[in-house]
């Protein structure tokens, strides 16, 4: 069993990491790792992140750090549950800079639509911290569905009149 994931077992993953990586690379973390370094909670059960440019080193050098550091790690990122939101990258603010690693949360409305979309009651209490925080608007957190709701019949597993409705419930009250 591996133990959860708090914000000094995040940060050891990142040091070790930057250790290894050969040229620069983006680390977007998503999920609970946001969660935690935002300090909306203390801890998660895994590791979140996407590489930008993906890095055989690094990708390598996960099962051995899985281990050592007893944590789990997927490869998932909102992108791979919801189309990509216009502006993304530029939305992503930078959380960690070390070496040739710079990591960053994946833009918080991708997180917040992909959190809203799946809608376990943890994600929505995350969603509800990003608007208390200011972080995400929910203004434009309907503008940024809007724009991506004509491409939501490429994920199938997505009904998009339930994702509308979901979408309305969550912002209800902001």
């Amino acid at each position: 069993m591996r133990e959860r994931v708090d914000e000094q077992r995040l940060r050891q993953l990142v040091g070790a990491l930057a250790r290894v990586a050969r040229r620069p690379v983006r680390i977007y973390l998503t999920g609970g790792s946001t969660a935690v370094l935002q300090g909306w909670r203390e801890s998660t059960i895994d590791i979140d992140l996407r590489f930008e440019p993906e890095a055989d080193e690094l990708l390598r050098e996960l099962p051995a750090l899985k281990e050592r550091l007893q944590v789990n790690v997927e490869l998932a990122s909102p992108a791979d549950f919801i189309p990509e939101l216009p502006g993304w990258r530029e939305r992503s603010p930078l959380v960690i800079q070390e070496g040739q690693i710079e990591v960053r949360h994946f833009d918080l409305y991708s997180q917040a639509l992909a959190k809203i979309e799946r809608g376990f009651r943890q994600d929505l209490e995350d969603v509800a911290s990003m608007l208390d925080d200011g972080l995400v608007e929910s203004s434009r957190l309907r503008e940024l569905f809007a724009e991506i709701e004509p491409q939501l019949y490429r994920y199938p597993a997505i009904d998009p009149g339930s994702f509308r409705e979901r979408v309305d419930a969550a912002l209800a009250g902001a």
